[in-house]
């Protein structure tokens, strides 16, 4: 959530910055309108509680003293009455602030290239070699390895759902616990989580309430299927206060993700890339402010060289203001090289957040007598079945085979 203090400190700024997300400005203007209300109020609130408790006071010696207290007693009533209405006045500004607050994205570092869309990333560095062949590549789906099944899959659920079989399958499992296991070596604390969350945790992280409509809901329950581990990982911390000495928390997690995919029809319907349900490993770091850039650069390196280790050439790409996500003040995506499509496509994205999601979820660490919000950073390490197809078709034979990476062969 933004900073309303800095919103009613520093309008200009804020408004400026959030102009490149695309917030319009009458969005912030009530919200400016709101707090400095909801302050007003508030401070009028505490007058009224001060003077009704030495009002109060007073009617005890009047009381011991037999003085004449109908006047007081009528004063005291007048003020009681006036502060429950104070109350009610600043429940119901403080209520309306969040809910449009709640609705409003993170503010883009200064260092993020200012773009409408996609189209305006900018390509930071190459990493790796393409595999060349002396074939035709194929797409993952057309590869007659049989691992694949799309078919059964929408038979066991709908379109977008697949099924995967044989050494498809034990290849999906070797690359999640090759994932864990290479993550742990750069200091990754392993959990495992719920792959369910309820709104308190969903709203912590920034998916409710913006984007609840890409939520898979369950029915009678406040309770959802989780889109990302991130959710989970994040908000193991909700409403705490750490030790400074405790950060940098590093945390990895592998879950499934389940995404109702709104707003992306027509986009990616066949294959792996773009499914209701896929695998994924996650990080999660938690920092001090001063942390979080180091911190930020270490889990691109990890994801980096996670596929660096299974001889992926790949792109480190700087998101621009226009496609970066709610919560994220930075992203750098790493776009993974698919020679049946001929293009680099994403596999891990790797965001800061700074103390937007910490604000929401509460998240704090004492430094000395002050308690100071957290910084929060997630990221793919990586989108298992995104793995499994760039595996499937850099490494492809010219019989339809696929040859497996040399560091999984011991996990299969």
């Amino acid at each position: 959530m933004i900073d309303i203090k800095l919103l009613q400190r520093d309008f200009e700024t804020v408004a400026n910055s959030l102009k490149k997300k695309g917030v319009d400005q009458g969005t912030l203007d009530k919200l400016f309108e709101l707090s400095s209300v909801g302050k007003t109020k508030r401070q009028e609130m505490e007058d009224v509680t001060a003077k009704q408790n030495l009002l109060s006071k007073e009617f005890g010696r009047y009381k011991k003293e037999g003085l004449d207290i109908a006047s007081l007693q009528n004063e005291i009533n007048e003020l009681k009455s006036k502060k429950q209405e104070l109350e009610d006045e600043v429940r119901n500004l403080e209520e309306e602030l969040s809910s449009i607050a709640m609705a409003v994205p993170n503010m883009p570092d200064d260092s993020v290239p200012v773009g409408a869309d996609e189209n305006e990333n900018i390509v930071l560095e190459v990493v790796g070699q393409k595999p060349t062949f002396d074939f035709e590549p194929k797409e993952h789906w057309d590869l007659p390895n049989g691992w694949l099944d799309f078919e059964r899959g929408v038979k066991l659920a709908k379109s977008r759902f697949s099924a995967i079989r044989g050494q498809g399958a034990k290849l999906e499992r070797a690359l999640i616990n090759y994932m864990l296991d290479f993550n742990a070596q750069r200091g990754f604390e392993e959990w495992y989580v719920p792959f369910m969350a309820n709104t308190n945790t969903l709203e912590g992280t920034g998916q409710l309430p913006k984007f609840g409509d890409d939520l898979f809901k369950i029915e009678g329950e406040d309770l959802y299927l989780i889109p990302t581990a991130e959710v989970s990982l994040t908000n193991l911390y909700n409403d705490e206060i750490i030790a400074s000495e405790e950060l940098p928390l590093l945390l990895t997690s592998y879950t499934p993700c389940f995404r109702k995919e709104a707003g992306s029809a027509g986009r990616d319907t066949r294959g792996l890339i773009r499914q209701h349900q896929f695998d994924k490993v996650e990080m999660v770091a938690i920092t001090t402010q001063e942390q979080s850039e180091e911190v930020f650069e270490k889990m691109v390196a990890c994801a980096s060289d996670l596929l660096t280790s299974l001889g992926l050439a790949h792109q480190k790409v700087q998101l621009c203001t226009g496609d970066l996500g709610f919560s994220a003040a930075t992203t750098i995506d790493l776009e993974v090289w698919l020679p049946g499509q001929g293009k680099y496509r994403e596999i891990s994205s790797i965001s800061n957040t700074r103390d937007f999601q910490a604000r929401r979820a509460k998240i704090r660490y004492k430094d000395g007598k002050k308690n100071i919000l957290a910084h929060t950073l997630n990221g793919s390490s990586l989108a298992v079945g995104r793995t499994l197809l760039a595996i499937m078709e850099n490494y492809q034979q010219a019989d339809g085979s696929v040859k497996i990476p040399e560091v999984l062969k011991k996990y299969m």
